[in-house]
Order: structure tokens, then sequence, then C-alpha cells
């Protein structure tokens, strides 16, 4: 009997991209999750002390920072195997798993409007991965391009920051976390191009792409920091988790040639859900415990000999 993979190639190849997508979108939630966790741990030392150079010398902090780099890095991992139009909206989840355990952390039960935002938030996030064309294709990107991206997000940043500058409160926590997340954008950008083509052959890896990931993420993490710094967490991470995919979809569909829904049966609901996503994410964000006393933890000991 012949081999159904060679009498039926697109077949073959359809359910292989099908599967790897799936693959990708399990591996991202799981990373979603890891994310979560650091957030919350950090949240619950940030409020505490603040955003500042304390924060290095609280073991809870590092551990929350490992916790969410692991995250991170599954993230990462997920756009090797799904289009970038599928893995990134599920980062908004993150919200949706901080919630909960930052309301742990915090002593108390999450509240009744914090449980319809995250139901909001995922019904919106499956309508939207249900909707993406389940196929990928071969990342490419030109150097001319990725210069004109990382301009527009540069100025991205630029306006968020002078604009926050004239800001207080939550404004200036929304502003900034706008700069944010394009830069994080950009990074999860960058390793989709990286890791979609490298398909075991190391020596696709040296390119000044695989340079400039590492760079973009310590400048995420430091403008991150600074919106974190205002002291309205909740808003600014809601913001982060907002601005970071619909920059990373767009990034995808304008220079990786990845599909969008197409048609208005599809544009529609579409919108619709991704609309959904967005008020529930705000909504979260608005009710996060940014400036309550923190219930007091056991202080984690560090081994000493």
């Amino acid at each position: 009997m012949d081999d159904p993979s060679t009498v039926y190639p697109h077949v073959h190849a359809l359910l292989r991209g099908v599967a790897m997508t799936w693959v990708g979108i399990t591996i991202a939630l799981v990373g979603a999750l890891g994310y979560a966790l650091g957030a919350a741990l950090q949240q619950f030392e940030a409020v505490r002390d603040g955003a500042s150079l304390k924060l290095m010398r609280r073991p809870r902090w590092w551990i929350g920072g490992v916790i969410g780099f692991t995250g991170a890095s599954l993230h990462a991992v997920a756009l090797s195997f799904a289009p970038l139009v599928a893995v990134q909206p599920i980062s908004v989840a993150t919200l949706v798993f901080a919630v909960p355990l930052a309301a742990m952390l915090h002593g108390r039960k999450p509240h009744r409007a914090e449980i319809i935002g995250s139901v909001a938030v995922a019904v919106g996030l499956l309508g939207l991965l249900l909707l993406v064309p389940q196929h990928a294709v071969a990342p490419h990107m030109t150097g001319r391009e990725a210069f004109g991206f990382l301009g527009a997000v540069g100025l991205v940043v630029l306006l968020a920051h002078l604009a926050g500058r004239k800001a207080q409160g939550p404004v200036k926590a929304l502003l900034l976390s706008v700069g944010a997340g394009a830069v994080t954008a950009s990074v999860s950008t960058f390793v989709r191009v990286v890791g979609g083509n490298f398909g075991g052959d190391w020596a696709k890896l040296l390119s000044w792409f695989t340079l400039a990931v590492p760079i973009l993420l310590i400048c995420a993490v430091v403008l991150l920091q600074k919106s974190y710094e205002v002291g309205y967490f909740g808003i600014a991470y809601a913001g982060v988790q907002v601005v970071d995919p619909i920059t990373s979809i767009l990034a995808g569909a304008l220079l990786l040639d990845e599909a969008l829904p197409a048609g208005w049966s599809n544009v529609l609901p579409a919108l619709v859900a991704g609309a959904l996503m967005i008020w529930g994410t705000m909504t979260l964000g608005r009710l996060a415990p940014d400036h309550k006393a923190p219930v007091a933890l056991p202080e984690p000991v560090s081994a000493t000999r």
C-alpha cells in the first residue's frame, strides 16, 4: 500500500501544519500560566516596595522573575511551531491567570467583576483562535522591513513617553504600557522570524535578527518596570497585554504574510471577539489590587553554608 503522505502530499502537509499549530498553542498556554505566576509574585513585591532597586534584594521577586522568564521562553518555543497570529493572542490569557493568583497572594477571593472580566477574555480569546486560519507559512522579513518595523516601534515608545511625562496616575501608567507593549511585540516578531527559519540548522541563528532579540528583551523589561513604578500595576499590565498581541498580529499580517480571517462572515466575529477580549482585559486591569496592603507571606530562606 502506498504511503498516504506520497499519495496526498497536500493533505499531509495541511494536517501537519494544523498539528504543529495546536502544539504551539498548547505550549503557549503553559507559558502563559508560568508568566502569570511570575508576574503575580513580582506584583506582590512591587506593591510593597515599589518598582525600585530594592526589589533586587527580594528573593521572592527573583523567583517570580525566573518563573516568568520560563513562561516567556515557552512562549518563544511556541512561536517556532505556530504562526504569530495564532500564538500571540494567548499572551492575553496571562492576565486571566494572574487575577486569581494575585488575589490569593493578597489574601482574598477574586471579585465578581474580576470573574466576569476573566470569562470575557477567555471567550474572546477562544473565538479569535478559532477564526484564525490554521495553516503556517515560513516567516520572512527583509532587513529593510525589520528596520522600518523597529523605527515604527521606537516612534510609538517616544510618543507614549512624551505623553506620559505630562500625565498622572492611571493615565500615565497606561501610556507607558503602550510603549512597553509595542517593544514586547517586537521581541515576539523577531523570535518568530528566527525560530520559524531555524529548522535544526544552527548556522541560521548567526544573524543580526538573533542578536536583536536579547537587546529588545532588555528594553522591554526596562519599559515594563517604568510602567509598573507608577503604582497602577493592574492597568499597566492590562495595557501591555492588549497592545502586545494587537501589534504582533499586525506585524504578522503585514510583514510575515501570515493569514488573517477573510470575508465578513469571519471578520465581524473576529472584531467582536477582539473587542470582548480588550474589554475584559481592561476590566481586569482596573480591578487588580494596586495599592492594597498585601498579606504578609513568609520570606523564602536562602541556603547558606
